[in-house]
C-alpha cells in the first residue's frame, strides 16, 4: 500500500491539475447526461456531479498541499 501511495504521489506531482481537471469532466458529463437520460439513476441522484465535485475539490487542495 506505501508503495502505491508513494508512486500515485509522485504521478500526482507533476500533473497538479489532473484531479480537478477530471472532476470538472465528471460534472459536465453529469450534466449532458441529465439531457440524454433523463430518467435515469445516475442523472436523478446527480452522483457524477457530487462524486466530480469531491474529486476537484481534493485535486485542489493536493496540488496547493504538493
Amino acid at each position: 500500500m506505501s508503495k502505491f501511495l508513494d508512486r500515485m504521489s509522485e504521478f500526482l506531482a507533476h500533473r497538479k491539475g489532473l484531479l480537478p481537471i477530471i472532476g470538472i469532466a465528471m460534472i459536465l458529463l453529469n450534466l449532458i447526461l441529465q439531457f440524454i437520460l433523463p430518467g435515469n439513476l445516475l442523472t436523478t441522484s446527480n452522483l457524477l456531479l457530487h462524486v466530480g465535485l469531491i474529486i476537484s475539490i481534493f485535486g485542489l487542495m493536493l496540488a496547493w498541499a504538493l
